[in-house]
């Protein structure tokens, strides 16, 4: 068998050669690795993080040849106690099965290098004390997420059940996901959809792209322009799929990207006011309650330095 090498930086880097034939891309990562279990590789797979012959893949049953190149990044072992943390949240609605938050700008969803504490997960264990356990230890209750600067509408579930209940109705797209944001640009028509598939970035590992198919997940998104604004658009949004960064990528690669976005758009001020981050907020969920499966719909206000951007531009037309 090849020697597999690990460059000892972050993130670490695992490269080998195939040494035999594997029917599946995870069984293959399984044996080189023993110590990561078949369900985190399928993860690590999943958000992009391994390349078969320079290629990244999203399929854990991709089939290996005898001599394939793989490359994989692995996060650098953390120990992690959560501690619950005071922080106030906005709850739209709360029983016993779910939470639905309106999350602020700026707060970081779940721990990460860089943001061991003080995020969105520390204040939901101090709000809901039996929350451990529910779908992980560092995503506990987590359904799906929203970057740091995009606010809004999330939802959480509190029962094992309800966790698998929700993220089912987001993979059968039964569950409407409806943002708003402010784009830099004219969209050329009132209504359209944006069918891309999205990867990571040939380059830029940290970022996202449009793709070649095999080299990305489909991506479907909808929107509809809800104001002009001389030479900004207020768009809704709807997704079909939730791929990361989805809307940012999807609306910077038509041509009109989010305002603020420091990733895929432009920084710096828009009618004098700085910006440090995109304005893309999630401004509407609904779903069918786990439990009841009654349709609740929440909406959730813009974020003031949102309201207050458009007021402005507002007065300017």
């Amino acid at each position: 068998m090849v020697p597999i090498t690990v460059q000892d930086e972050l993130p670490h880097i695992l490269t080998f050669q195939a040494p035999a034939a594997f029917s599946r891309l995870d069984q293959c990562l399984r044996q080189a690795q023993p110590e990561i279990s078949r369900s985190r590789w399928q993860q690590l797979i999943e958000q992009g993080q391994v390349q078969v012959n320079g290629v990244t893949t999203y399929l854990k049953k991709l089939p290996i040849k005898v001599g394939d190149v793989i490359e994989a990044e692995l996060p650098k072992p953390q120990a992690c106690e959560l501690v619950p943390e005071a922080i106030p949240l906005d709850v739209l609605y709360e029983d016993d099965q779910i939470i639905l938050i309106n999350k602020p700008v700026g707060l970081v969803v779940h721990p990460a290098p860089g943001h061991d504490s003080g995020t969105l997960v520390h204040a939901l264990l101090a709000h809901c004390p039996d929350l451990p356990g529910i779908g992980g230890q560092l995503r506990p209750g987590i359904v799906h997420r929203l970057d740091k600067d995009t606010s809004g509408v999330m939802m959480v579930a509190k029962t094992e059940s309800a966790l698998q209940h929700l993220q089912a109705q987001i993979k059968a797209r039964t569950a409407r996901r409806e943002y708003l944001g402010l784009v830099q640009g004219v969209p050329p028509t009132p209504i359209g959809t944006i069918n891309a598939p999205i990867g990571r970035h040939p380059t830029h590992r940290k970022k996202m792209a449009v793709t070649e198919l095999e080299r990305g997940r489909a991506a479907i998104t909808h929107w509809s322009v809800q104001e002009r604004l001389g030479h900004y658009t207020l768009v809704l949004f709807q997704l079909d799929t939730g791929r990361t960064h989805q809307i940012r990528v999807h609306a910077a690669h038509a041509g009109w990207p989010i305002v603020g976005d420091p990733v895929y758009g432009s920084t710096g001020k828009v009618v004098g006011r700085a910006l440090t981050g995109q304005l893309l907020h999630a401004y509407q969920l609904t779903l069918h309650h786990p439990l009841t499966n009654k349709q609740l719909t929440l909406t959730a206000p813009l974020p003031p330095i949102f309201a207050q951007l458009l007021q402005a531009l507002r007065r300017q037309t």
